[in-house]
């Protein structure tokens, strides 16, 4: 495959916050760096080094990860006020096992100090840096009962407004929802049949959060005027979430072959809710799984289910913000303590990966990187009409990036090599 390698070189530039803005049209209220793969500390860091020079440098305030947002309630109120310990926060503040990692806890650890010197230095409260999990309570095996979110939704309002006005009382909803295990039930994620998720009782609390989440925002008035902006914010949180997993949880129990494109679409669709309030307060670092960030309709297949596909959250937030939303996709050369070795030289990574030092762009101290940021758009003039092949990874853990999107993404972040911790 022929390719200008000047071409690639003057699209090829250091990863910082400063090129990252200059390759796009304005600077984003949501902007996406996704990853390819989960678990390396070494892309964490990478993550870590550019939030705080987008904090130091372009004003951003808040990151968000792929991680359960009512837990992210408790990292946020350490963060912001001190609010338990690093420990606890780490052990209870994330989902699906990101709390031992050392990047996520050098991050929380990092944010708890840069406010703390806030305050001493008396910058305002809209100075402090905060902390989101954008996604809904959900694992891989389970989605979590709605208890949490629908009572806490419930004990809001009831805090606020008059009782009649409420369709039931918490007792009532506490019935309805009997014990958490009925919904976290592991069997159901293969199995439909063991889903609660369309049973009478189920539906009657579909009805009682929609009439709630109406309520939240019927009387939002008042509800400003008799509560903080973040209360409020936390209700619409509960609101979206207790909503979104009676949803998730109707589709568990469906038997139809879409099932399991309706449960990831609520999924992203969650997702996007969540991204699009925290853009409402500022700008925001959002850090996923390229599949949940890109633009394009993502797939994926699925033990023996027909090919899965539905629409990111990267997507419908792109839909809505437009210019406002971009997204970095991450691709890698090598990952060898997972078998994935040097990538073919036909594919965009092994091109990448075969780079002579030369025309790598310079770190601080002169030396070429093993990680740099591309322009998109002038990588797919240098490509020409004849594209890369697409890469097949020999480890299921990582997805390689399609060639054939290059257009639909802002730019690209290459590591050459990521190293075993």
């Amino acid at each position: 495959m022929a390719t200008d390698i000047q071409e690639i070189t003057e699209a090829t530039h250091a990863l910082d916050a400063a090129a990252v803005l200059n390759l796009l049209p304005t600077r984003p209220r949501v902007l996406g760096l996704g990853e390819p793969t989960h678990g390396e500390d070494s892309l964490l860091d990478l993550r870590n080094d550019l939030f705080r020079q987008l904090v130091e440098q372009a004003g951003y305030r808040t990151i968000a990860l792929e991680s359960d947002c009512l837990r992210g309630l408790a990292v946020d109120a350490y963060v912001t006020s001190g609010t338990g310990t690093l420990d606890e926060v780490m052990a209870h503040g994330f989902s699906h096992g990101w709390g031992a990692s050392a990047a996520n806890r050098a991050l929380v650890r990092w944010m708890r100090a840069y406010n703390v010197q806030a305050d001493r230095d008396g910058r305002p409260a809209s100075d402090r840096l905060r902390f989101a999990g954008f996604d809904g309570p959900l694992e891989i095996t389970h989605a979590e009962s709605p208890r949490q979110a629908l009572l806490a939704l419930h004990g809001h309002l009831a805090a606020h407004l008059p009782a009649n006005l409420l369709p039931c009382t918490a007792e009532t909803l506490d019935d309805l929802l009997g014990t958490d295990d009925r919904w976290t039930e592991p069997a159901a994620m293969r199995d439909p049949a063991r889903s609660v998720g369309q049973s009478p009782e189920a539906r009657q609390l579909r009805l009682y959060a929609d009439d709630l989440t109406t309520l939240l925002e019927a009387n939002a008035p008042h509800l400003l005027a008799t509560s903080t902006p973040d209360d409020q914010d936390r209700a619409h949180l509960h609101a979206r979430t207790a909503t979104g997993l009676l949803r998730y949880h109707h589709w568990m129990a469906d038997t139809s072959p879409i099932r399991m494109s309706r449960l990831i679409g609520v999924r992203d669709h969650m997702m996007a809710g969540n991204l699009l309030a925290l853009a409402e307060r500022g700008t925001v670092l959002v850090h996923a799984q390229n599949s949940h960030l890109q633009r394009e309709k993502s797939s994926m297949r699925m033990w023996d289910q027909p090919l899965v596909e539905w629409w990111s959250a990267g997507a419908l937030v792109s839909a809505r913000l437009g210019e406002e939303y971009a997204f970095l996709a991450t691709a890698l050369g090598t990952i060898r303590h997972q078998g994935v070795d040097a990538p073919p030289p036909d594919t965009l990574e092994g091109l990448l990966y075969a780079l002579p030092e030369e025309h790598r762009p310079p770190d601080r101290e002169g030396l070429p990187l093993e990680q740099c940021l591309l322009d998109t758009a002038r990588l797919a003039t240098a490509l020409g009409d004849q594209r890369p092949h697409p890469r097949v990874s020999p480890w299921f853990g990582y997805a390689p990036l399609d060639p054939a999107h290059l257009e639909s993404i802002d730019g690209v972040v290459f590591v050459k090599d990521v190293p075993q911790r």
